[in-house]
């Protein structure tokens, strides 16, 4: 259940505590999350993650909510301020209560990581959830000290956030048209000197979640960007105007050279090397 949802909820009761699998837990506890079946996309997306809970609610049936905020979460902060779009909502079965020694995910406003992996896209748009099933692939993968991946979806403000807290470089994976054919992978060096031109500032009006937009919006927002790059794909389709979810073949296919790039471009990266300014597959 999102915030809005709950908030449409009459005669909500605030709970100090509540038992969960033998455990009491309260505001502040850590817990990790496990969705239902019945859980929407956004739920399934925090499958496994870690949070802290913000609250304990009651609806008016009866029917006990915990309000939790992830700990990779790069709006944390506005989350337990309890703004919305950082609170997240489990019935007590979803969530386990995490021992005070096991330690909490490190979240981009704790501290900067040497490489953010920030993976963009809707994956209701088919090809545009290219930078999505990147992060999907590659959450199973053991990565060096210091890397970050995180799936910011159509997230364009928590980026933007992220990008604030300084990450030494920052690889921004999402489904870009260039003109290729489609399923083409490369990996592109951002001139940020032009995201103040005229031109680039009437390219970003059209998709709020253009990277180069998020870009913008960081050092408009006071951010001193630091190295970033792109790692792209030549989209298909965006699917009919109703949506649609799944990948094309070409772009699914894409998937896996995507990640074999990162996993030759970090070592380099880590190793003080920088790769050609654009490198196409």
């Amino acid at each position: 259940m999102n915030e809005w949802e709950f908030n449409l909820l009459e005669d909500k009761n605030h709970v100090v505590t509540l038992q969960v699998a033998g455990v009491e837990v309260k505001s502040g506890d850590r817990v990790r999350l496990r969705p239902g079946r019945r859980a929407d996309i956004f739920d399934m997306a925090l499958a496994g993650k870690t949070a802290v809970i913000e609250s304990i609610e009651q609806d008016y049936e009866g029917n006990f909510h915990i309000c939790v905020v992830a700990d990779d979460d790069p709006g944390r902060d506005i989350g337990m301020m309890r703004q919305p779009g950082h609170r997240f909502f489990f019935f007590p079965e979803e969530i386990e209560p995490l021992g005070r020694e096991e330690p909490a995910q490190s979240s981009p406003a704790a501290s900067a990581p040497a490489i953010l992996i920030a993976c963009i896209g809707n994956i209701f748009l088919g090809d545009d959830g290219f930078g999505v099933e990147v992060a999907r692939r590659l959450s199973g993968r053991t990565w060096p000290t210091g890397v970050q991946v995180i799936d910011f979806g159509i997230r364009g403000l928590d980026l933007a956030y992220a990008l604030m807290d300084g990450p030494g470089t920052t690889i921004l994976v999402d489904a870009c048209p260039r003109g290729d054919a489609p399923g083409t992978v490369y990996v592109i060096e951002p001139d940020l000197s032009l995201l103040d031109s005229a031109e680039t500032q009437a390219s970003l009006d059209a998709h709020s979640m253009n990277p180069l937009s998020v870009l913008r919006m960081a050092k408009s927002m006071g951010g001193e960007l630091k190295p970033v790059l792109l790692l792209g794909c030549e989209p298909e389709t965006s699917g009919p105007e109703e949506g649609q979810m799944g990948l094309s073949e070409p772009v699914e296919a894409a998937v896996g050279k995507a990640v074999q790039v990162l996993e030759t471009l970090i070592p380099k990266i880590l190793n003080g090397e920088w790769p050609a300014a654009s490198v196409t597959t």
